[in-house]
């Protein structure tokens, strides 16, 4: 089967670049003839405040990538359009309304000559605005079908359009794997939280969990994207100065397995979720997880077992849970039970669901 996927890949960095990526890879071992379309602007920059592209891939990067998409082109968009006429099926990897406009010009280039999917990483963005929802809707009722990523967001995606929608669990798509790590069982006394800071990721609770546990340090490590300078006063309206280090920025791939190895436990006190591939990469550098139960969180945490699970939107179960991991033995019992996951299985169901149909 010819594939082509429209996405970012490399030089452009981040989970959807993995993942589009990996995706490119898992499809050509399995024997289809694959490109992917990507991007030479993707996104104005006031719409996306970090760091877009990186000078080192994360990871192998795929041999077939075309880089003419812009988003300041609509002609290109129809161009490349008219060029995926010839495949067989073309995957629009859908990671924020605000690709619609491309999308639908992609489409109209391909005037149904090919079958198409909307891969969405999230169906509608976690902190909404008031054209997404108008926007998905038009690209989900021009696309022959839909895959989501969970059934929550397969939901919303039929509330949005009356298309065929398949549910494929978020395969792992990590950025680099360690060779291993051979730690001391002692506690360092750190916790880490890692990736893009956004508001729904909540590390306002984690810091107003901390200020409930004393002796208790953490680093946090990620972009911004906003709330940078509100961040820093409620640390040091906390107290907090002396047991935080903020690192923002981009994290390269080279500097993630000392922040993992200087930590004794990744936090995620997300208030919402869809997919994350933050729990997979905290048990592949050999970290337990303390996790919110929200999306697909709970599937990949066992409480007791990998991590310590609590209820979403709460500071004091927070730092109930992180005064638990420190009580003597739990710490070393929760990293002796952490295992790195095998992502064979993932993409082998994820790559059968979205070429069938």
């Amino acid at each position: 089967m010819r594939i082509a996927i429209v996405g970012p890949a490399y030089p452009y960095k981040g989970g959807g670049a993995h993942h589009t990526t990996e995706l490119a890879h898992r499809l050509a071992e399995a024997g289809h003839e694959v490109v992917i379309e990507s991007w030479r602007a993707q996104y104005p920059s006031f719409l996306y405040p970090g760091q877009q592209t990186i000078d080192t891939p994360e990871g192998e990067p795929f041999p077939h990538v075309r880089r003419k998409l812009d988003w300041r082109r609509p002609d290109g968009w129809v161009r490349c359009g008219r060029r995926l006429r010839r495949a067989d099926l073309v995957v629009l990897a859908v990671l924020s309304p605000v690709q619609v406009p491309a999308y639908l010009g992609i489409l109209y280039g391909i005037r149904g000559r090919a079958a198409t999917v909307a891969l969405c990483h999230n169906v509608l963005p976690h902190e909404a605005k008031p054209y997404d929802k108008p926007l998905m809707k038009a690209l989900l009722n021009k696309v022959d079908r839909v895959l989501a990523h969970s059934p929550e967001q397969a939901e919303k995606a039929r509330g949005l359009t009356g298309k065929p929608v398949a549910v494929a669990t978020m395969a792992p798509h990590l950025p680099a794997r360690p060779l291993g790590r051979d730690r001391a069982d002692e506690a360092r006394d750190r916790l880490l939280f890692f990736g893009i800071v956004r508001p729904y990721k909540g590390l306002d609770l984690l810091l107003r969990a901390l200020a409930m546990v004393p002796g208790v340090g953490l680093t946090v490590a990620g972009e911004f994207w906003g709330g940078l300078d509100e961040t820093t006063a409620l640390i040091a309206e906390l107290g907090l100065g002396d047991r935080v280090e903020l690192r923002p920025g981009y994290v390269a791939a080279s500097d993630v397995p000392a922040l993992f190895d200087a930590a004794d436990a990744l936090v995620l006190p997300y208030r919402s979720a869809t997919a994350s591939q933050n729990v997979w990469l905290g048990h592949e550098h050999g970290v337990p997880v303390i996790a919110t139960r929200v999306g697909a969180l709970p599937d990949n945490v066992a409480d007791g077992v990998d991590g310590l699970l609590v209820e979403p939107g709460s500071a004091e179960a927070l730092a109930e849970a992180i005064g638990r991991f420190y009580e003597p033995g739990v710490a070393r019992k929760l990293r002796e039970g952490v295992r790195a996951v095998d992502p064979a299985p993932y993409w082998a169901a994820y790559v059968e669901t979205l070429v069938a149909g």
